[in-house]
């Protein structure tokens, strides 16, 4: 019987794997949407905190130590992001992509600057965040960490008072900034720390799962992440489904790619687009049920 269920429960386990980088992601979006200001630049932040995590992690032995260096590039570039969007009132959507087309380029230099090797540097077995075994399989704790990066963000954003802070600031900043919410600093901390977790998504996809780094490590989770955000109206708890859904059919592709039976019928190229015509037949599904704060992507100017 154990035989039967085993390829369903690694399966499921390669989901929960897949699953963290988007969830952290977009749950890290939803806080920094939920404020008024809109990041595309995930896909980037991915990449760069992957980057600076394995450089952390091979200077100083710890794994742990590149998580933090990915957090911290994550929360440099949310800063940075939000002092441009709010104090400069700056395009949300300009320059964040400006971080998708940074990240490309440094990351594919930056890996052969550091390491004299083209296209990808991997690390040792005991330079990874070693895992935890349930039922005889590895399972990261970053897995548990993101679920408890979740929960508390739902409870920070719905039941405190700097929560609400942020939701008003993001659907009526006029209102916010007449009781007296600083909406610049508001949406500053929020869009900081949407971008740390982005940044420790990074982190874990190199000093983790993939044990090292390459120029295209991200492969469109960043996108997959702000598809989550829409599709779980807002709401950090339902990005949890939402990023099991889509992390599904990402492992599911991983899963099958390397069969023998599989590779003969569906091209490798063909089988990658899989998780994104996902994403887009379940937006379609929902877009038009959801709604976003009403003053996401615009600067707020005190009149």
């Amino acid at each position: 019987m154990t035989a039967i269920w085993d390829p369903a429960l690694d399966l499921v386990f390669m989901t929960l794997r897949s699953m963290v980088p988007i969830l952290l992601a977009s749950v890290g979006e939803v806080v920094s949407e939920r404020s008024g200001i809109v990041n595309i630049g995930l896909e980037g932040i991915l990449l760069l905190g992957a980057f600076f995590a394995v450089i952390a992690d091979v200077s100083t032995g710890s794994p742990w130590v590149g998580v933090l260096a990915g957090a911290s590039v994550g929360l440099l570039i949310g800063l940075i992001h939000g002092v441009i969007s709010t104090k400069l009132k700056g395009n949300q959507i300009v320059d964040t992509i400006g971080v998708n087309t940074f990240a490309l380029g440094v990351v594919g230099f930056g890996i052969f600057a550091v390491w004299h090797v083209w296209g990808a540097r991997t690390i040792s077995a005991n330079l990874v965040i070693q895992p935890i075994y349930v039922g005889g399989r590895a399972l990261s704790p970053m897995v548990i960490i993101a679920f408890g990066i979740a929960i508390f963000t739902y409870w920070f954003l719905f039941k405190t008072s700097f929560g609400a802070a942020i939701r008003a600031c993001g659907e009526d900043p006029d209102a916010a900034d007449v009781v007296g919410i600083n909406v610049d600093l508001v949406r500053i901390i929020a869009t900081t720390y949407g971008a740390l977790l982005a940044g420790i998504g990074g982190a874990y996809l190199s000093v983790d799962w993939f044990s090292g780094i390459t120029k295209e490590i991200s492969a469109g989770r960043g996108w997959l992440s702000l598809a989550n955000v829409a599709f779980s109206n807002w709401n950090p708890l339902l990005a949890i489904g939402g990023s099991l859904i889509f992390a599904f059919f990402d492992a599911l592709v991983l899963w099958i790619g390397p069969m023998p039976q599989v590779n003969s019928i569906i091209p490798q190229e063909i089988l990658r687009t899989v998780p994104y015509i996902v994403t887009i037949i379940a937006l379609s599904g929902v877009i038009k049920k959801v709604r976003p704060p009403k003053a996401l992507g615009f600067p707020y100017s005190r009149e």
